[in-house]
């Protein structure tokens, strides 16, 4: 379980995530949605250890991130949205290789990962293809499996299809309902209510850092009376903040 207990980050005078708390199970995808400054990626990096929180408790698989950082590095795959960073004048396959020897896995093991994620993620026309000029969906999809090369409990995924074309995004999408049948922990952040709306059984919006509500999409359609999702959003981002 993803447990997220009165957390809130500071940075100077400014509060970026004020008093947050949420919780995800196993087998189970929720949606963090927020508009841009929300607090949405400052929570992601939270849990994901690269930033410690001012206040509060955040538990992975029972591991806290503040005095476990090793543990819950071992425990989850991150895919942070925008410039994926990936090392141009390595193959894809050389690009998640690295990463699995980050991880400290052994050959046989990095091997067979490349293999299984090769064909999850629809990649074998150019594994072996220096990555320097592909797509920016090639180059997503390798992103995703070097940042889950070591098969992670926990799914940090931070706006996966920005930029992609329906086939790459529909590929993207798959994936991560496989990894719910794997019974994976899988938080995701997006902009997109559809992609919200096909994936995921939960969801946790957030303003100004703070909790605004959460619970099912049918549950919060029906709460405000609503078949659109884009108008419940809008409209509860303009009101209050529930404490």
């Amino acid at each position: 379980m993803l447990e997220v207990k009165n957390v809130s980050k500071e940075f100077k005078t400014i509060r970026a995530v004020d008093n947050l708390s949420f919780s995800v199970d196993n087998g189970e995808i929720v949606g963090l949605l927020g508009e841009n400054g929300a607090g949405k990626t400052t929570t992601l990096r939270m849990i994901s250890t690269m930033l410690k929180p001012s206040r509060g408790i955040i538990r992975v698989n029972g591991y806290d991130v503040v005095h476990e950082p090793s543990k819950v590095r071992g425990e989850i795959g991150i895919l942070f949205g925008g410039e994926v960073g990936l090392y141009d004048r390595l193959s894809a396959r050389e690009n998640i290789e690295y990463f699995g020897k980050l991880y400290g896995m052994p050959q046989d093991d990095i091997d067979r990962r490349i293999s299984e994620l090769t064909r999850d993620l629809d990649m074998s026309e150019y594994i072996d293809r220096r990555a320097g000029k592909f797509s920016r969906g090639m180059k997503q999809k390798v992103s995703i499996a070097r940042s889950i090369i070591h098969s992670p409990n926990v799914m940090l995924f931070d706006e996966p299809s920005t930029g992609l074309d329906v086939s790459a995004a529909k590929v993207i999408h798959e994936f991560i309902f496989k990894c719910k049948c794997e019974n994976k922990i899988i938080l995701l952040s997006s902009h997109s209510m559809t992609e919200v709306e096909k994936l995921c059984d939960r969801v946790v919006i957030i303003h100004k850092g703070g909790l605004v509500e959460q619970g099912t999409i049918e549950y919060l359609k029906s709460k405000y009376n609503s078949d659109d999702m884009e108008e419940i959003f809008i409209k509860l981002v303009g009101g209050s903040r529930h404490e």
